[in-house]
């Protein structure tokens, strides 16, 4: 291979890396109905999205009150994975809690 060639190959190869793009986030979601508890609301807060005690429960006031409540930030795949669990933890206990993602 020339050595022209081979100086065009290495330009291609460090364009197509910095191409490469950081994966989009998605936001995750609790929201509000008038049938699952508050504990546990906190429950999956804490077991699913990892909060601590203090924050559990601030999130799952704001979801009380306003409806709705950001549990978190992910990548696509995660967020998919959080949100089923969600579901299905409560279909489970027997509660209509939902849960939602939006692209960022």
């Amino acid at each position: 291979m020339s050595e022209g060639g081979l100086k065009a190959a290495e330009d291609i190869e460090t364009r197509v890396r910095e191409e490469a793009k950081t994966p989009a986030l998605y936001r995750v979601f609790l929201l509000n109905d008038d049938y699952t508890t508050m504990d546990f609301v906190v429950r999956i807060l804490e077991t699913v999205f990892h909060k601590p005690p203090a924050e559990a429960t601030q999130i799952m006031l704001h979801v009380h009150k306003k409806g709705m409540g950001l549990c978190g930030v992910y990548t696509r795949d995660i967020a998919e994975t959080k949100v089923a669990e969600v579901h299905e933890r409560a279909r489970k206990e027997g509660f209509p809690l939902r849960c939602m993602m939006e692209r960022e």
